[in-house]
């Protein structure tokens, strides 16, 4: 038995085990379970664990916007600048969010509460709020995602795309789709972590990337991709000293990975002493950023090699709704399959995401009320499920509650850091548990960059994505 084992349960998670710990099956379960938390359920592989967490960063958010965001912010340019900022903000993120939730191995309030004080649970609280809030709304695009996938199967794409938008988010028709996805989102997350999302991602996650990458070997031997591709990833330097640009690839570089929200937070509550946390935020931003990156491979290729250019417009819904399914009834058969195969994998996309956004919830209703599983992750689906009835309703709603998650998102962002990087007692250690090599010799630098570089870089994104909010919510009450 080491020290670590005989300090107070506070402090216990700040030295690495020894061989010994992990070899004697009592200290085992303390350090995987932390004291006063015996029952907690953990990841059973690492690959689980990275799948799971490559699926909520991997989302409609960054498989249909990110695209959009790099073609609109400067091209190839924007790409180095996004790159950039992911090391520089996004994995630094990732790493304080898995040290908190691994050391407390508590949901976000909890987490926060017992390393900080009762005052920073309103962070935790806050990131509840905003899952609950994202997937009010997300889970009704994710069911025209669904409904075009199913009207692809069934009866093909059709010939006007703009109509057919209209038909699938008017009436009741989403809020069908919406009440049907949560139903498969809450029945996962109900299973349990091993079981349940682990598993899922385990056999999603791959037929994810086999579809997607597929898609793209497709779509790069038709004739005009090229224009596509130009489009997608023609550099234009003069867009970077836009600072509108880079609050974007700032903001991309946190909002793909979900991090602001507590996910991967949770997530990394469920890991064992020994995970290399450095490693695996690595891993997961860099998987995130493939699958984006790909995905805008097949996106603009494909419009424009059908000649469906003029569509694209500044709208991202308009390029995947109504853009896209034009292009796959300009294939022919064709198209049918390759648009199914795509919906298909933004479905994919999107339930792994939402399971980790209801996830965050259930999380800390289990934690707080004391509740079992099951009853905690249908009670805190069923009330986004009634949350979910506006936007289904509304697209305007549907719009302002984007933007103001987006603020809370980086409000959330830049909470984490401050916690971390000033408040949180020793992190280091917590991050070097489990380290070694080049992650761990990188852990001291991210924490220079986690208490100087990073908070100025997110308040900046604050004071954007609040404008961006206020101006969504004054122009729709007319102001």
């Amino acid at each position: 038995m080491t020290n670590s084992a005989r300090l107070p349960p506070r402090f216990r998670g700040c030295f690495p085990p020894t061989r010994q710990d992990v070899s004697d099956p009592i200290e085992r379960d303390v350090a995987q379970k932390g004291s006063d938390t015996i029952n907690r359920e953990l990841f059973g592989t690492r690959i689980g664990f990275i799948l799971a967490a490559v699926g909520s960063a991997v989302g409609l958010g960054n498989m249909w916007r990110f695209p959009y965001r790099v073609a609109e912010g400067g091209g190839a340019a924007f790409l180095v600048l996004y790159i950039i900022l992911t090391f520089a903000i996004g994995i630094p993120l990732m790493l304080s969010e898995f040290s908190i939730g691994r050391r407390t191995r508590l949901s976000p309030m909890g987490a926060f509460r017992k390393e900080g004080g009762s005052r920073w649970s309103l962070v935790g609280m806050l990131g509840v709020l905003t899952g609950f809030l994202i997937l009010s709304y997300y889970s009704v695009i994710a069911g025209w995602v669904v409904r075009y996938a199913i009207g692809g199967i069934i009866g093909g794409f059709a010939p006007d795309a703009g109509a057919y938008f209209e038909t699938v988010t008017s009436g009741y028709t989403p809020l069908v789709y919406h009440v049907g996805f949560m139903l498969v989102t809450i029945t996962i997350v109900m299973v349990g972590v091993e079981k349940g999302i682990e598993k899922a991602s385990l056999i999603l996650m791959p037929v994810l990337f086999t579809i997607v990458i597929g898609l793209a070997f497709w779509v790069s031997q038709q004739d005009g991709a090229g224009a596509g591709y130009a489009y997608y990833l023609a550099p234009s330097f003069s867009e970077l000293l836009d600072p509108t640009t880079f609050a974007e690839a700032a903001g991309q570089a946190f909002f793909s990975l979900s991090l602001g929200m507590g996910a991967m937070l949770t997530f990394a509550s469920y890991l064992s002493r020994h995970e290399n946390l450095n490693r695996e935020a690595t891993t997961i931003a860099f998987s995130d950023f493939g699958v984006a990156f790909v995905a805008g491979l097949v996106v603009f290729p494909v419009i424009f090699a059908f000649g469906l250019s003029g569509e694209v417009g500044a709208s991202t819904v308009g390029a995947l709704f109504i853009a896209l399914p034009g292009a796959f009834v300009e294939m022919g058969a064709v198209g049918r399959f390759v648009g199914v195969a795509f919906f298909l994998a933004l479905t994919v996309g999107a339930v792994t995401s939402a399971v980790s956004l209801l996830e965050v919830v259930t999380a800390s209703v289990i934690d707080e009320f004391k509740i079992e599983r099951r009853k905690a992750a249908f009670r805190a689906g069923l009330l986004i499920m009634v949350a979910g009835v506006i936007p289904a309703m509304s697209l305007d709603a549907l719009g302002v509650i984007d933007q103001l998650t987006e603020w809370f998102l980086a409000l959330g962002a830049l909470m984490t850091v401050l916690f971390v990087g000033w408040r949180m007692k020793d992190p280091t250690s917590e991050m070097l548990d489990g380290a070694s090599g080049l992650f761990a010799a990188g852990i001291p630098y991210m924490m220079l960059v986690i208490r100087w570089v990073i908070p100025p870089i997110i308040l900046f994104v604050v004071l954007y994505s609040g404008r961006n909010a206020l101006n969504t919510v004054m122009q729709l009450i007319g102001l």
